[in-house]
């Protein structure tokens, strides 16, 4: 009579356990990136009134007699499904789809978490505004010039300094493409100088010097006369200056010095394709590869250096491949065009903003067009994420059973990718919980009329001697 109460009580304890369960999870079903909880019973321990037979000769085999005392709880475990995304606009809100987990750091303290409601605080760092941790990844090294990311490193605080000044850079290269007019204009005998102009072709665009000074370039195409397919071209930098800045190129390897000839010559083949090209020194190009012209001028108004010389720039300029016609110059017979594809420089600017692309990476943008690469946001996977341990705050922490993290880039050994602007909701289903509570409401109260019952025997019990 006694097992029955006490089979009872496990029951009444065991499902307010699954009911403070469920009721977390109710309480939860708006929390960023919470991840709901599931209870599992099992029965416990049975006495054992008769044990089992086997077979004899004459009789079959007998079942075991056995009694239970009740149950307990299995598990609780964490149910890592992927959450719905709410778009939220914010540039720092991250939210993950797949099965990573963003990494914190508290001190020496690490944390992990799939809430990804991150800001800036007044340095720059990228944390959690609620509590302060600050988010880990990698930030850019300077290598030649160049922003590289080495995800092999330990991680380290993400920084975004906004309002930070990206200094300027020179001109090295001008890409340089354009469409010389193959028709030869008619010339009267006595022309006038608009209608000797009428076969040269001009272009022009801003280069910049170390100094983030702006200079004009100005390319000029002449045809030479009769000469076919052949173009004399002059190159000036500043040409409205007084006296204009002293430019000088040629072809080789190293720029030209100061004061050599500005000017060159193009030849193209009957199908409009560029052929060669020789410099005012005589140097002629190959008959293979890039066409690709050295560009040397003085920057005026600035300290000479130490041998009392203006400060000099170099830069290439870049005609295209000979026999191209993508990003090329060619002689067709269409109207004269110019396209300059690109240069590379630019003045100082201001970070103004960033954005975070689906690999974790922050991108700069800077007031002066310029885009660089600022970090990368780390995530961590575990070989069992159900083996993690919840730290409150929306965090988990490694546990013995979860396995060690592993740290990498997003989009890579499963670890989902990240979208930015966006945060991933609860994955707590209402209805789900709803129903769960009922269930357990229902197995409490059986369990409740368990005792009653028992209760009511033993009172049956008791008045057999009256």
């Amino acid at each position: 009579m006694m097992r029955s109460l006490y089979s009872g009580v496990s029951g009444l304890q065991n499902h307010q356990t699954r009911m403070d369960v469920v009721g977390n999870n109710i309480a939860n079903v708006n929390t960023t990136g919470f991840k709901k909880g599931r209870v599992n019973f099992h029965d416990m321990l049975y006495q054992q009134i008769a044990g089992a037979a086997r077979p004899t000769e004459d009789l079959g085999g007998i079942n075991p007699k056995e009694v239970g005392l009740g149950m307990s709880v299995a598990s609780i475990d964490t149910i890592h499904l992927q959450g719905s995304l709410q778009t939220t606009g914010v540039e720092t809100d991250l939210a993950l789809m797949g099965t990573g987990f963003f990494v914190l750091k508290s001190g020496d303290e690490t944390f992990y978490t799939r809430a990804g409601a991150f800001g800036v605080d007044n340095q720059g760092t990228l944390v959690n505004p609620a509590n302060g941790m600050r988010v880990q990844g990698w930030m850019a090294q300077d290598l030649n010039g160049q922003q590289v990311l080495d995800v092999s490193r330990d991680v380290e605080n993400l920084i975004i300094p906004v309002g930070s000044k990206d200094p300027a850079r020179a001109t090295t290269a001008v890409n340089f493409a354009c469409n010389l007019s193959n028709i030869t204009p008619q010339i009267p005998e006595n022309p006038t100088p608009q209608q000797i102009a009428a076969g040269t072709w001009r272009t022009a665009v801003n280069i910049y010097d170390s100094f983030g000074g702006i200079h004009i370039m100005q390319v000029e195409f002449t045809r030479v006369p009769d000469t076919p397919n052949t173009w004399n071209a002059t190159v000036t930098v500043d040409p409205a200056g007084d006296p204009p800045t002293n430019t000088s190129i040629g072809l080789g390897e190293e720029a030209p010095a100061a004061g050599g000839p500005a000017v060159f010559t193009l030849t193209f083949n009957n199908e409009g394709l560029l052929l060669s090209a020789a410099d005012g020194a005589g140097n002629e190009s190959g008959g293979a590869g890039e066409l690709i012209m050295n560009v040397a001028y003085d920057v005026a108004n600035t300290t000479p250096g130490d041998d009392g010389a203006p400060v000099r720039q170099t830069f290439t300029l870049n005609m295209g491949e000979v026999g191209g016609y993508t990003r090329a110059i060619t002689q067709y017979a269409e109207k004269s065009s110019t396209k300059v594809v690109e240069q590379d420089g630019y003045g100082m600017g201001y970070l103004d903003n960033f954005k975070i692309d689906q690999n974790g990476i922050i991108t700069g943008v800077f007031s002066n067009g310029s885009n660089r690469v600022l970090g990368q946001v780390a995530l961590a996977s575990f070989a069992n994420q159900g083996g993690l341990e919840k730290a409150g705050e929306n965090n988990f922490v490694q546990s013995t059973n979860s396995g060690l993290a592993n740290i990498g880039p997003a989009r890579v050994a499963g670890k989902g990718k990240i979208i930015a602007g966006t945060l991933e909701m609860s994955n707590v289903d209402l209805a789900d919980q709803f129903v769960d509570m009922i269930v357990t409401q229902r197995g409490f109260q059986a369990n409740s009329r368990t005792i009653q019952t028992a209760d009511q025997l033993l009172q049956e019990l008791l008045t057999l001697k009256r």
